[in-house]
C-alpha cells in the first residue's frame, strides 16, 4: 500500500494517466486507434524525441535549456547520412555522429556554465550557426541513397509490435534513471537544478555537472540523428526544424519543472509518446495534422502556467508554515518568561 501510494504522488504517474485517458478517449471516437499495431506505432514513432527529451531533460535538471537539439539533429543526421551514402563502415559513421553531438553539447556547456551566458540566448545562436552549417554542408540539397540495410533496421521488431530501436531505448531509459537516482554523481543533476548555491557549498562541482549534462544533451541528440536517419532514409536542409520545442514540450509534460531540479527521464520518456503521438491522434479524430505545432504550443504553455502556479502556490505554502511556526516559538518564548 506504501508502494503504491508514493507511485501515485510521482510526478510522472500523472502524466502516464494522462497518456492512458487520451489514449482512451480517441479510441472511443475511432475504435480502429486502439488496434495494437496502432498503438505500437505511437510507441515506435517516439523513438526520436524520447532521445532528446531525455536529453534535454539533463539540461532542464540544472535549471538551463537547450534549443539547439533540433538543429543538432540535422547536422549530425546530415554527416553521418553523407557518410554512410558514400560507404563508410558503420560503425565509423556512428561514432562521428556521437563526437559531433558531444562537441556540440560541450561548445553550448562551456559558454553556459563557463561563460555564465544565459542558456536561452547561447544555445539559441547554437541553434543558427548549425542550420546555416547544414546548408553549407549539403548545398541545401537532400541526403539521401541510404544504405538499404540501415533504413531497413528501423522496421525491424523485437518485442511485440515493438521495434529493436524502442525495446532498445526504453531499456536504457530505465538505466539511466537507476543511474540519476541510486547513485551520488547521478543525483547531481537535480542538486545543482534545486539550488546550485547549496550544491556548491556541499562540494558538488556545478561546473562540470552543468557541462557534462549539456554534453549528455548533445550525445543524446546525436544518436537521434542517427535513428531519425535509418527511419526517414533522407535528410532535408530542415531536418529536425521545431523538434527542440517538442522535446521540452515532452519534458514539461512528462513533469520536470523549467525551473530545474525536480523530474525524471522517465516522465520525459511518457511526455515523449504523447507529444508525437499528436499527429496520429488528430488523423483518427478526423482533423488535419497541420494542427500538430499549434497544439504542441498549447500544450506547453498549458503545462508551464499549470506548474508555473503549482510552485507559486507550494512556495506560500512553505512561507505560510514558516511564519506559523516562527510564531508559535515566540508565543512560547513570551509564556516562559512571564511565568
Amino acid at each position: 500500500m506504501k508502494y503504491i501510494k508514493k507511485l501515485t504522488k510521482a510526478r510522472e504517474f500523472s502524466s502516464l494517466l494522462f497518456l492512458i485517458v487520451l489514449f482512451a478517449i480517441v479510441g472511443c471516437i475511432n475504435i480502429n486507434f486502439l488496434a495494437p499495431s496502432s498503438i505500437a506505432a505511437c510507441f515506435n514513432d517516439s523513438v526520436v524525441f524520447t532521445l532528446l527529451a531525455v536529453g534535454m531533460a539533463f539540461a532542464i535538471f540544472i535549471g538551463e535549456i537547450d534549443v539547439s537539439v533540433g538543429a543538432n539533429l540535422g547536422f549530425t543526421a546530415s554527416v553521418v547520412g553523407s557518410l554512410l551514402r558514400d560507404g563508410y563502415n558503420w560503425m565509423f559513421c556512428f561514432a562521428v555522429g556521437i563526437l559531433i553531438g558531444a562537441a556540440i553539447g560541450l561548445i553550448n556547456g562551456f559558454g553556459v556554465a563557463v561563460l555564465k551566458i544565459p542558456s536561452l540566448i547561447f544555445t539559441l545562436g547554437t541553434n543558427g550557426i548549425l542550420r546555416g552549417l547544414i546548408y553549407v554542408y549539403t548545398n541545401g540539397a537532400w541526403v539521401e541513397n541510404l544504405p538499404a540495410p540501415f533504413t531497413a533496421f528501423a522496421a525491424k521488431p523485437l518485442l511485440a509490435n515493438l521495434t529493436v530501436f524502442y525495446t532498445v531505448t526504453i531499456l536504457a531509459v530505465i538505466v539511466i534513471h537507476i543511474l540519476l537516482t541510486r547513485t551520488k554523481k547521478g543525483k547531481y543533476f537535480i542538486a545543482v537544478g534545486d539550488n546550485e548555491g547549496g550544491a556548491l557549498l556541499v562540494g558538488i562541482p556545478t561546473t562540470r555537472t552543468k557541462i557534462t549534462a549539456y554534453v549528455l544533451c548533445g550525445v543524446f541528440a546525436a544518436v537521434a540523428s542517427i535513428l531519425y536517419a535509418s527511419r526517414i532514409g533522407f535528410i532535408t536542409a530542415i531536418a529536425g526544424n521545431g523538434y527542440e520545442m517538442k522535446a521540452i514540450a515532452a519534458c514539461v509534460i512528462g513533469g520536470i519543472s523549467l525551473s530545474g531540479g525536480l523530474g525524471s527521464v522517465i516522465g520525459a520518456s511518457i511526455g515523449a509518446v504523447i507529444m508525437s503521438s499528436v499527429s496520429r491522434i488528430l488523423v483518427f479524430m478526423g482533423f488535419s495534422s497541420d494542427y500538430d505545432n499549434t497544439i504542441t504550443g498549447v500544450m506547453l504553455i498549458t503545462i508551464v502556467v499549470l506548474d508555473a502556479l503549482m510552485q507559486r502556490n507550494a512556495a506560500e505554502r512553505i512561507r505560510r508554515e514558516r511564519l506559523k511556526a516562527r510564531a508559535a516559538n515566540v508565543s512560547g518564548n513570551k509564556g516562559g518568561e512571564q511565568a
